[in-house]
């Protein structure tokens, strides 16, 4: 599980909610590591300058706490509370972000549909549930959400999911999400089990039982996160032969894939969540085992190998057509893992060679940018494949 975090990025501020944290000062008997957090978001909340709002009534209506909150130079951005049963994937389940006055005219706001993501990705995140990777059964609705006592017309995304087969589903059910306009203020509200016409919203009077609620929260996850074993001090299945390697390989050029689709469809780039979690760990963690063990190598040079050769492959499938799904494709990969692991005299050789040159010159990150700056050194590699691809015919 992840934790929600203060992190910084260019004077900004972000609290992301997911993951273990403690309880505060003034509940005896329970640790108070997380106090100074519980009360740098108290000060925080206390000089907000616009209304904050939260679910005043209906099936959702206990289980308050602060989710996340963005300042920006000191500014506060926007508000996220949740209220509900957030052990279950069938809900009832809330959260209402509020803006302040004017963000939709400084930057764009989360489309619905990632507003449903993020919902997806805290339930597989916390209790294990895979709802599929969206979109799944999407309808757009016009529904009534009741503020201060008034009905407010708003636009719906609703998706319900397509679950993968043995997820544990218990019940889970649609997710959906709108955006209104309050006094001004824009807010996004996000809800599972819940109808929107049983949602009614209210400023926020007193954030205390939300700052108490987010601690409570954060302390249950991490009794469960307690629990955890890290992946690199398990007992893994015994690895046979280059097995490892290839599966690792499988995975990552299927991340990629996938996020590549994303990108091109003008979605969110996310990793699909079958993809992440312990089972990537895991391969990559055998993959490095085993890359020690065959190739004589430390635990730092086999990671290291692993990861070039994982980088390899990835940009070769990013440059080509026939890498994936090919006679071709299934040799180069073969021919990569045993140049990586044994050092091997392949007739791939020379691209092998020229991709070390090219991933020594790369600097860190390895962005698109960066790929540009070596445009010369990987037309050379490419070519190399290419020459290699002629020989085989």
């Amino acid at each position: 599980m992840r934790q929600r975090m203060m992190r910084e990025s260019g004077g900004r501020h972000q609290e992301w909610n997911t993951g273990p944290s403690g309880p505060t000062r003034d509940r005896p008997g329970r640790e108070d590591r997380f106090a100074d957090q519980e009360e740098f978001s108290r000060r925080t909340l206390a000089a907000a300058d616009f209304p904050v709002y939260g679910v005043t009534a209906g099936p959702a209506r206990a289980g308050e706490a602060l989710a996340a909150y963005e300042t920006s130079g000191g500014v506060l951005r926007w508000v996220e509370v949740q209220c509900g049963e957030w052990r279950s994937a069938a809900g009832p389940y809330v959260t209402v972000r509020t803006y302040r006055p004017g963000a939709e005219r400084c930057e764009l706001l989360p489309e619905l549909e990632d507003v449903v993501e993020d919902e997806r990705d805290r339930v597989y995140e916390q209790l294990g549930v895979d709802e599929g990777d969206g979109p799944g059964r999407v309808r757009a609705l016009r529904e009534w959400i009741t503020v201060d006592g008034e009905p407010c017309a708003v636009e719906l995304h609703e998706d319900r999911p397509v679950l993968r087969p043995g997820s544990p589903a218990s019940g889970a059910g649609p997710v959906w999400a709108g955006r209104l306009r309050v006094g001004g203020l824009t807010v996004t509200v996000c809800g599972r089990g819940v109808d929107p016409g049983g949602v009614d919203l209210g400023a926020i009077a007193d954030f205390e039982r939300y700052l108490r609620g987010r601690t409570d929260l954060l302390c249950d996850l991490a009794s469960r996160r307690a629990r955890y074993v890290p992946v690199e001090e398990r007992e893994l299945p015994p690895a046979v032969g280059l097995e490892t390697h290839r599966a690792l390989i499988a995975q990552s050029i299927a991340e990629s894939a996938a996020i590549e689709a994303q990108v091109r469809a003008g979605r969110t780039p996310r990793l699909p969540r079958g993809l992440r979690g312990d089972a990537g760990a895991v391969r990559w963690e055998a993959a490095v085992r085993q890359q020690m063990r065959l190739a004589t190598e430390t635990r730092e040079e086999a990671a290291a190998a692993v990861t070039a050769m994982v980088n390899h492959l990835n940009r070769l499938s990013q440059q080509t057509h026939w890498l994936v799904g090919t006679a071709e494709g299934e040799a180069a990969v073969e021919e990569v893992v045993r140049y990586t692991v044994f050092a091997s005299h392949v007739a791939s050789l020379p691209a092998q060679r020229a991709w070390e040159q090219l991933w020594r010159e790369r600097p860190g990150g390895g962005g698109a940018g960066v790929w540009e700056e070596h445009r010369i050194s990987e037309q050379l590699w490419l070519a190399a494949w290419e020459q290699w691809r002629a020989a085989r015919r």
